[in-house]
């Protein structure tokens, strides 16, 4: 048997270091073995997955050494490797299901799904909807289908019993069918749920082993079931735990930037980086921290993987990316990273346009471009000292345009900008006033290039990781602040 793992990353947002994570692990896992490493692309979310994001999830794997043998930019001989691509093979399955008498059609309308599961809820029971919760009768069911409602297939599950999945690194784990819904399996736009493609998937491109993140746990039980009622062999399953805060949270980026793309701005290097993420839960044979892929790869042990969430830490990883800079470069090679990173023609040309116009003398260059070419910024509560705007104000400025750039996915300047216009009239203040406290956590400075102009060519993820930044140095919400701040930011998402 050869052994093929994969990744499949959803492309509806920025390249998760966590993607990364597990994509190493399942790399590292193929090679171990003599097999093969797949990239699957799992766009069954059509609203929010984007040729960009997918564009940059392949570029930051890339560019942290990660390769795959198979995948939607390489081809392969279990192609198409994208999921919106292979839409008229699932509805295919589905239909072999209900044919079976394993899966269904549900017309249920949201608003009875709701009121269904209030039900169970009042009656104390677990909110996972069965066959017979959502059955109706006969003659609504063809009223129903001649209207033409929507409806989607949903999958037959237990009523009751101890569903027991098999984890290399876990043992078994035993589940209570009651806790399980009867999942979706085909939308009614005629779209896959990830449970169903990924079963077909899996099946299709013969992959061996899914190593995944410990939050599929839940999921399992219903993949075990599809495996089975498609008569397959499934696949060998391990669930690694999940990245941790320091504070041993989820890793999420209101506490942790968790972008690839923010790692590489701020000038990591790729195999520090993916040195640190090898060391997440799992170390050499000698515990030495400093390895490079292909030391870890000759060394790899799946068993040796510790269930205990690793906690990423930043500075740790600044501490071992230092490591690698003064072992790994000697200064020409330094002098050549850094131009790379952030002495790039094309870099350059995105800045020169905004301080040219500023300039006197090339000694101006450094104090005008410095903020370009540096991480979080000095400053502090004096930084924000202005004429209209009290310290709440900033606050409550830098919290509403946190949450506003959290669920921005167009970057263009322009678009920024009148997202933030549009935040500013209701919030009660003018534009110039408003942008103030971006300006200082942006640039550092209220005398500057535009800070719109400044927030495109940084990116999101700095921007972003400033703006947190800037909130912490003043001080960001209370409990009480955020409550408040929270459902007033969700009604004038709504106006």
């Amino acid at each position: 048997m050869t052994v093929r793992t994969r990744v499949a990353p959803s492309p509806t947002g920025d390249p998760h270091v966590g993607t990364a994570y597990i994509a190493l692990f399942n790399l590292a896992f193929a090679r171990q073995h003599g097999g093969q490493f797949i990239l699957r692309i799992e766009d069954t979310d059509q609203t929010r997955s984007t040729a960009e994001s997918e564009q940059a999830i392949l570029d930051s794997l890339r560019w942290l050494g990660l390769e795959w043998d198979e995948g939607p930019d390489v081809g392969g001989p279990h192609g198409p490797y994208r999921q919106s691509e292979r839409k008229h093979i699932y509805k295919d399955y589905a239909l072999e299901l209900v044919e079976k008498g394993f899966a269904f059609h549900c017309y249920r309308t949201p608003e009875e799904l709701d009121e269904l599961r209030e039900l169970r809820r009042a009656e104390g029971k677990h909110t996972a909807l069965k066959q017979s919760d959502l059955a109706l009768p006969e003659e609504e069911v063809a009223r129903r289908a001649a209207a033409e409602m929507p409806f989607v297939i949903r999958m037959v599950v237990p009523e009751e019993g101890v569903c027991e999945i098999e984890d290399m690194l876990r043992g078994t784990i035993e589940m209570d069918w009651g806790q399980v819904d009867a999942q979706i399996l085909l939308k009614s736009d005629g779209m896959p749920t990830y449970h169903l493609a990924n079963i077909v998937d899996d099946h299709l491109m013969a992959i061996t082993h899914v190593i995944r993140g410990e939050e599929w746990i839940n999921s399992a039980p219903k993949h075990k079931l599809l495996y089975q009622y498609f008569g397959w062999d499934m696949p060998v399953l391990c669930h690694m735990p999940l990245l941790r805060n320091p504070d041993k949270s989820k890793l999420s980026k209101r506490k942790n930037p968790t972008s690839i793309l923010y790692y590489k701005r701020m000038g990591y290097l790729p195999e520090a980086l993916l040195n640190y993420l090898g060391r997440m839960g799992w170390s050499m044979p000698d515990e030495r921290e400093k390895f490079t892929r292909q030391e870890m790869f000759e060394h790899f042990d799946l068993t040796r993987v510790s269930l205990g969430g690793p906690v990423f830490d930043q500075e740790k990883l600044s501490w071992l990316n230092g490591t690698w800079i003064r072992e790994e470069l000697n200064p020409e090679q330094f002098a050549q990273a850094f131009i790379e990173w952030g002495l790039n023609p094309e870099y350059l040309k995105s800045i020169i346009p905004l301080i040219q116009p500023r300039v006197e003398r090339f000694s101006d260059v450094a104090p005008l471009a410095g903020f370009f070419l540096s991480g979080m910024l000095p400053i502090n509560e004096e930084s924000f000292a202005h004429k209209s705007l009290t310290l709440d104000d900033v606050r409550r400025i830098l919290q509403f345009a946190a949450w506003q750039l959290d669920q921005q996915a167009d970057w263009d300047k322009d678009v920024l900008f009148g997202v933030l216009k549009q935040l500013a009239e209701p919030l009660g203040f003018k534009i110039r006033d408003f942008l103030f406290p971006l300006f200082v956590a942006i640039t550092g400075t209220s005398q500057s290039v535009s800070v719109v102009d400044a927030m495109g060519i940084l990116g999101p993820d700095m921007s972003r990781a400033r703006v947190r930044f800037a909130l912490d140095k003043i001080g960001g919400p209370s409990k009480k602040e955020t409550k408040r701040w929270e459902k007033e930011f969700q009604a004038l998402q709504q106006s």
